[in-house]
């Protein structure tokens, strides 16, 4: 089983109840209220520089978040559902990287649990979908579009996400980010 399946047998996939696109649909899938009460948690967290405050305040909507994990400025996780989050302990979020648990298409709506290991790396400006599995120690280079698992020590790049390194040393590892 290729990890593009694994990652399609963690979603929830259900269809459009009618012609309209799924997302004319949203306040059926998620209650108007929470979203914006995670929005303005979320987006507030957003901007703030103090780390252990953005931290309490993702925990307030539901992200699992461990010990001393690091979210860069700008950063957003999922604002419908972020209690599918989960991130381990002593990870770095990067720069405006978006972390998203839903995906809402023409036909259908998708949502799916995102678990990013501990000690993971994760550079600025990248997007993670849902379903994703991101093993503990990875490393996933700044710009890049996870669509697919990361096994745990790996070094990954690139839209789609590719793997540029196997488990490998710290200083292999910074040749390659």
């Amino acid at each position: 089983m290729t990890p593009s399946n694994r990652r399609h047998d963690r979603l929830q996939i259900r269809p459009s109840p009618d012609e309209r696109n799924t997302l004319q649909h949203l306040y059926s899938t998620v209650p108007f209220w929470r979203v914006v009460r995670n929005w303005l948690v979320i987006y507030t967290a957003r901007y703030l520089p103090w780390l252990h405050v953005k931290r309490r305040l993702y925990q307030a909507v539901g992200v699992t978040i461990g010990e001393d994990v690091s979210v860069g400025l700008a950063a957003v996780f999922d604002v419908f559902f972020p209690e599918e989050i989960t991130i381990g302990a002593n990870s770095i979020i990067g720069y405006n990287t978006v972390i998203l648990a839903h995906e809402y298409l023409q036909r259908e709506w998708r949502k799916g649990p995102v678990v990013i290991g501990r000690n993971v790396v994760i550079g600025a400006n990248c997007t993670i979908l849902p379903g994703i599995i991101i093993g503990d120690g990875a490393v996933v280079s700044a710009m890049s579009l996870v669509n697919r698992d990361v096994s745990p020590g790996a070094t990954v790049g690139g839209v789609p996400v590719r793997v540029l390194a196997e488990a490998e040393s710290g200083e292999r590892r910074a040749e390659l980010c």
